[in-house]
């Protein structure tokens, strides 16, 4: 048995020690960790500081990978919000008694053991844990080279509350940061229920043409907005700028602004508060035609539509109609967010219908498709797929179930 298969085998075996926990022993983990994550976050910052000096701070991915005071802070605030949500286990989701006597309860159990596949997000590393544990769920995480002083600092503070605890830390593992391991958790059969990728589409494409253990596919997001002709263009401004710009490097920012041509001579008006923050505009020729000469903004090609960005670039594109509008989106989305700004309940109802994503919206910011603003605590991805789970995955999301059968002698004919 090599080095990796030995870890495997320790998760699942300590793994299955988490179902006994009890929920207030697994909040009093969390609670310890927030506490401990404050008074350790000079730490944090100084093995952060290692990580992010390998980075070229124009790197998208820059801006992921660190780790301040003020994001410490939040990572605290969300490991209390989820010590604070309810347990997802052991509900029952379904019960009869059948006509034999046999009393049938459907029971949400853990999946089991999951593995993490990620890249420059240390703070993963708790969120993952976080809802990993809370919802008796062993842990495997490879996370990327370029966070590995980040991650193997996080790993340490969860071990040190996990030994305070008596909970066995081998049911929560980070992989080394090389190639090898990554191919041995993805072959990890018999040993991980479940692979989440969280990172580039690259990333995923990767998993999941490579995994042997089944694979939810999260994270990538080609995200439009479409401007519709009966829009209101104040909310339209706002909601595009905060779409765009209030973290560009994530998943759920805008990458394609689709805008309805009697909306054109509202264009200026619409893209203004995006050029003083220096986004890079690429125009298809009618939204060309009608900006205003920009250094930022150049011709598109269709290189630029169905790409994700995830930086202070965006993309236009002009449609005639709703139809249209609905061709683009179902053309290059990854079926991650889309959103629609309109004062037509017509079109509105249509949008909603027929647009095929995780999460649809309706005249609001598509920076709202993250589990801690639908009221899910920590999330560990955004599932673009649609077999177990969609969109944002808290609690719920990482349990199965199980059938309880109780019987007093019966047989079956």
């Amino acid at each position: 048995m090599n080095e990796y298969q030995q870890i495997f085998e320790g998760v699942k075996k300590a793994s299955r020690k988490l179902i006994g926990l009890s929920n207030s022993k697994i909040n009093a983990v969390l609670n310890d960790l927030a506490a401990l994550t404050i008074s350790k976050s000079d730490f944090l910052i100084t093995e952060n500081k290692k990580d992010l000096a390998r980075m070229d701070m124009q790197n998208p991915m820059y801006d992921r990978l660190l780790l301040s005071s003020e994001r410490i802070q939040s990572i605290s605030s969300e490991l209390i919000q989820v010590s604070n949500l309810p347990s997802p286990l052991q509900h029952i989701l379904e019960e009869q008694v059948l006509g034999n006597g046999l009393s049938i309860q459907k029971i949400s159990v853990p999946l089991g053991v999951i593995g993490i596949i990620y890249e420059s997000r240390p703070n993963v590393t708790f969120d993952v844990f976080a809802i990993a544990i809370k919802s008796g769920n062993g842990l495997i995480l490879k996370g990327g080279s370029d966070a590995d002083s980040s991650n193997r600092a996080i790993m340490s503070l969860i071990h040190e509350v996990l030994e305070n605890h008596e909970i066995p830390t081998s049911a929560f593992q980070l992989l080394p940061a090389d190639r090898s391991a990554t191919k041995a958790l993805l072959e990890a059969v018999g040993f991980v229920d479940v692979i989440i990728p969280r990172g580039s589409q690259r990333l995923i494409n990767f998993v999941r043409e490579h995994a042997k253990v089944p694979v939810i596919e999260t994270g990538a997001g080609i995200v439009h907005t479409y401007v519709d002709e009966s829009a209101d263009v104040e909310k339209a401004k706002a909601i595009i700028l905060n779409s765009k710009t209030r973290r560009p490097s994530v998943c759920n920012s805008l990458d394609c602004l689709i805008i309805h041509k009697s909306q054109l001579k509202n264009l200026n008006k619409l893209v203004a508060p995006l050029l003083e923050l220096q986004v890079e505009i690429f125009a298809d020729e009618l939204a060309f035609k009608a900006l205003n000469k920009n250094p930022k903004i150049k011709q598109a090609d269709e290189t630029h539509f169905g790409t994700e960005f995830l930086s202070l670039k965006l993309a236009i594109k002009t449609v005639a109609n709703l139809d249209e509008a609905l061709d683009h989106i179902s053309k290059y989305s990854s079926q991650h967010s889309e959103a629609i700004v309109t004062e037509s309940p017509e079109t509105m109802d249509r949008f909603l219908l027929e647009v095929d994503a995780a999460a649809v919206y309706v005249n609001a910011s598509t920076a709202f498709t993250d589990g801690n603003q639908f009221g899910l605590g920590a999330e560990i991805g955004i599932s673009t797929q649609k077999l177990h789970a969609r969109g944002p995955m808290g609690l719920k999301e990482l349990t199965s179930y199980k059938w309880i059968v109780r019987g007093n002698g019966q047989v079956r004919k």
